[in-house]
């Protein structure tokens, strides 16, 4: 009873306490769990984004860079093991230079594996053992070039054996790295998810309080976190041109900007391909052009051979991909053929795509490469066509306005250019040059190559 009249005494003397008070003192009494909230929630949310941040930026300088030199490394060894069975087949020192130009950006990307924040040392030292075990295989079976194919047996064995073994633990690190890289990813995704309903339920209190001044602060907090957790979401699925939308200055800002950032990355890495044509594994664009930048550097004679099929598509369109992958597959063959009869170790060869390739050989080995490009492609193409085409002479296709068209037998057509007459100073002059001379080729009838001997300053 007696514990009853004090606590009733005590609720009786805060009440007049409290009348005493000013207005400004009874909205500052009133709004202080409110503040006291505000502070609360005001530090979880600064403690969630400093976490996402952070396991953001582990993804952007640790995880990404890690995941594009694994796959940069494999890409060297695939290209040193291309070059290097190259060099044993032809004895091109050329191919021997890239070789060794693989194996130099093998190296770049252990150091730059090196120089992440969180490496395990223990597993870059085995990396670097496995490349140089694998590197001294390959220049133990260069030396055995001269000795018959099958001495040669043990090194391809041992070559494919420790390649395997190599790319194995490559892909088992890029695996591994992968699997932290969407845990970090789905924890930053909880994180934004719950920190996002607590604010919500925050919003919805200071609603009921009255607080404008709070409530437009929770509205962009929680907004802002929305938009990350949804950008989170997106760039998880794939939807890596999704970005957060996020103009802030303050943590919020550098957030967005790390997610931007990531989602940049993952494109690369996802639009990342190897310039080796999958078709005919011969070197691609990118190889072509620095080969024909190194010729022109150097100003020695060279010639430019730019080869393309005529009337390709329409076989194509009429016998389908698959024999259309063999036209191509055949085509390669005879350039490979013509190159090793007729070129030099220093004779490059390679496929720009579809059915254009293109041969850089000296000035005095372009004529017997084209004339047995051409020759030995007219006398294999009967073997592509069905009898009944042949015995037509053409494919006959019918459009859709029900016009007949006829498409003949395919035929080969080269252009070369040359720097005999004329000063080349860089790879797409060539090019532009080379297209214009193949295209003047196919407008005639037959298979044939075609030189330009025009004269030019530049």
């Amino acid at each position: 009873m007696v514990s009853l009249r004090y606590f009733d005494d005590a609720i009786e003397k805060t009440k007049k306490k409290y009348l005493r008070l000013n207005i400004a003192n009874k909205m500052i009494l009133g709004f202080l769990p409110l503040f006291i909230l505000t502070v609360l929630m005001a530090t979880y949310a600064l403690a969630s984004l400093s976490r996402v941040n952070g396991i953001n930026k582990s993804i952007v300088e640790e995880d990404l860079p890690l995941m594009l030199a694994a796959d940069k490394m494999i890409s060297s060894i695939y290209s040193q093991e291309l070059h290097g069975n190259r060099y044993m087949i032809l004895k091109s020192v050329e191919n021997k230079e890239l070789y060794e130009d693989e194996g130099q950006e093998f190296k770049n990307q252990i150091r730059i594996i090196n120089s992440l924040p969180g490496k395990d040392q223990s597993v870059i030292n085995h990396l670097s053992s496995l490349h140089q075990e694998y590197d001294s295989i390959f220049r133990d079976w260069f030396g055995s070039i001269d000795m018959p194919a099958s001495d040669q047996s043990d090194s391809t064995k041992l070559i494919g054996k420790k390649q395997n073994e190599l790319i194995g633990f490559i892909r088992e690190i890029s695996a591994r790295t992968s699997s932290e890289l969407q845990e970090k990813t789905r924890a930053a995704s909880l994180i934004g998810s719950t920190s996002s309903r607590i604010f919500l339920v925050f919003c919805i209190f200071s609603i009921l309080i009255g607080s404008g001044a709070a409530f437009a602060i929770t509205k962009n907090i929680s907004g802002a976190i929305i938009r990350l957790k949804n950008a989170t979401q997106e760039i998880s699925k794939g939807k890596f041109d999704y970005s957060p939308e996020l103009h802030n200055q303050d943590e919020l800002g550098e957030l967005s900007r790390a997610f931007s950032d990531m989602a940049k990355r993952l494109k690369r890495l996802e639009e990342m391909y190897l310039d080796t044509s999958p078709l005919t594994h011969l070197p691609g664009g990118i190889a072509i052009e620095n080969i024909l930048k190194k010729r022109i550097d150097s100003g020695v004679l060279f010639a430019f051979c730019l080869i393309d099929l005529d009337n390709f598509k329409a076989y194509n369109d009429h016998y389908g991909y698959a024999r259309g992958n063999q036209v191509i597959k055949n085509t390669a063959q005879i350039i490979e053929k013509a190159v090793k009869r007729h070129g030099t170790d220093r004779t490059f060869y390679g496929h720009i795509g579809g059915d254009d390739f293109v041969v850089i050989t000296s000035i005095d080995r372009y004529v017997k490469i084209c004339r047995f490009i051409v020759n030995e492609f007219d006398k294999t193409v009967s073997k592509l066509y069905d009898a009944e085409d042949l015995k037509q002479g053409a494919i006959i296709r019918i459009s859709r306005k029900g016009v007949k068209k006829k498409f003949p037998v395919m035929t080969i057509s080269i252009g070369v250019v040359t720097n005999k007459k004329m000063k080349l100073k860089h790879a797409v002059q060539v090019g532009e040059i080379a297209a214009e001379v193949k295209n003047y080729a196919k407008s005639k009838p037959g298979s044939l190559y075609f030189v330009d001997r025009r004269k030019r300053s530049s």
